[in-house]
């Protein structure tokens, strides 16, 4: 798919300033969209957007669906009716690094209250627009409410240690825990509601802005989610639904061991005999949030590191292959153009890169990456085709100034003879290449842009702790930072009203 010259910034919503722990979908994201209008930049990618779980990964999520309650601004709450002022004073926290304990434990509090004022006393067309969002997304929304519901009942054990009737669904156990939990699913239901209402009004204030949305779809699905739970079938599971095959890669110079994942591989026979249903209704309720979206593991569309879940690393493994090309025919039948981007970083083969090609779909490229060979490295800005996205680095990267003062002498001195300059300014020297590349898009971390070093680093792939959690503060986006984008999109062909 051809795009225009365009530059973006990599932020995800939680790293957005604010006062109740951390970044939510209020005041300071219409605020960040107006600094990239004033910087020229016309792209703001994201990370998934789901109910995170364990150590809060965007990347582990209790539905494929369903958004993360803990983005809910209490502050627009209160502006549409559904809390009063006095319910959130005193409620502010430290700005600074997201604090999602505690931002749990307020909405777990709120959220409530604000459920029984929109029920009780919410306008006609919220009501019916309440109504008509369940009616629309009833075919993931009915599973995800009752899987949260029972979750907090069983005192958020994973669904494999529930009772048995309720892990396996039988019907009788169900129909009675919807009768006893009927106002914890409305709360659920009320919660996903005004998520998805706060999105789709950010989402409309950017794009009226021209800003476009570029979301994140992790290829696999959380073990503990609604998802599994709801469609076992659609996965390699044993008789007591706990996998019998988990994702994860294989070894290689990065790890000794590989990595191991855990996710639940699909049972691709059975999704491509329902035409890749699930996947469709994925997509469609993915796109319809963003404009563009990043397809994160692409290699594991045509084959996937299948590990025994008892194995405790990724060194047994095997590749099983996966039918991604009757999938994506079958997405493109349903969807016309895929506006996809194929996350295909790593060891890439030429049946991975035939997939991308074979459906027009932009790769990344990575700057970092460039300096540890010769001439010939793929990443390295004059080796750059136009169909991709070059970026500085991502959110599993050591910001640009973390990496290059980690940086080993050799690859040092393959970026000074490349940018010409014996005191090379990192990271505005890499900006600058990625801004003049000929890439259609380029992408710039936050953190990159504000010359944050690595403490600011928003994954550390590996560390399960301590990650997702840095945030900018209000006056870190300066008008001299906006000009001084601005003047670096307009000259190189990147400003989208120049």
């Amino acid at each position: 798919m051809t795009q225009p010259r365009a530059s973006g910034i990599l932020l995800h919503p939680t790293s957005l300033p604010g006062p109740h722990g951390l970044g939510d979908l209020g005041r300071r994201a219409y605020e960040f969209v107006d600094f990239l209008v004033a910087g020229g930049v016309s792209l703001w990618q994201i990370l998934p957007l789901g109910p995170t779980g364990y150590g809060d990964s965007p990347y582990s999520a209790f539905s494929a669906f369903a958004g993360n309650p803990l983005l809910i601004s209490l502050e627009a709450l209160v502006a549409c009716g559904d809390l009063e002022a006095q319910d959130i004073a005193g409620a502010e926290l430290e700005e600074g690094r997201a604090d999602f304990a505690a931002a749990r434990e307020l909405r777990k509090r709120l959220l409530p209250h604000a459920a029984r004022t929109f029920f009780d006393r919410g306008t006609a067309a919220r009501r019916e627009a309440f109504d008509a969002f369940c009616l629309d997304q009833a075919h993931w929304l009915e599973d995800y409410v009752l899987f949260r519901s029972l979750r907090r009942q069983f005192q958020e054990q994973s669904w494999d240690r529930w009772p048995d009737e309720v892990r396996r669904r039988e019907a009788a156990a169900l129909n009675r825990w919807r009768e006893e939990l009927v106002w914890e699913l409305a709360v659920v239901r009320y919660a996903q509601f005004v998520f998805f209402e706060q999105w789709f009004a950010l989402k409309a204030y950017a794009n009226e802005q021209g800003v476009r949305l570029i979301g994140d779809l992790p290829i696999f699905v959380a073990p503990d989610s609604a998802d599994v739970w709801s469609r076992p079938d659609l996965f390699h599971l044993d008789d007591n639904q706990r996998p019998t095959r988990v994702a994860g890669v294989p070894p290689d110079y990065f790890s000794a061991t590989g990595q191991r994942w855990g996710n639940p591989l699909y049972r691709w026979e059975r999704l491509a005999e329902e035409n890749f249903g699930w996947w469709k209704e994925r997509l469609r309720w993915t796109l319809s949030q963003t404009d563009r979206l990043r397809i994160d593991h692409f290699r594991g569309f045509c084959a996937c590191w299948a590990i025994p879940a008892e194995e405790t690393t990724a060194t047994r493994g095997e590749w099983m292959p996966v039918p991604g090309e009757e999938l994506f025919a079958a997405l493109q039948d349903t969807f016309g153009e895929l506006p996809l981007i194929a996350e295909d970083l790593g060891i890439i083969n030429e049946e991975v890169e035939a997939l991308r090609d074979r459906f027009g779909l932009p790769g990344m490229k990575i700057l970092q990456f460039a300096f540890d060979s010769g001439p010939d490295n793929p990443y390295l800005p004059h080796n750059l085709p136009r169909n991709c996205l070059v970026y500085t680095g991502t959110h599993d990267n050591a910001t640009t100034l973390g990496w290059w003062r980690d940086l080993a002498e050799p690859a040092r001195r393959q970026v000074v003879a490349y940018l010409g300059r014996e005191n090379p300014q990192i990271p505005w020297d890499l900006i600058h290449l990625a801004i003049f590349s000929v890439a259609d898009s380029c992408i710039l971390p936050l953190q990159d842009v504000l010359g944050c070093d690595d403490r600011a680093r928003m994954n550390r792939p590996g560390h399960p702790e301590n990650n997702w959690s840095w945030r900018y503060l209000p006056e870190d986006l300066a008008p001299e930072l906006a000009a001084r984008l601005r003047e670096m999109n307009r000259i190189s062909g990147r400003c989208r009203d120049d």
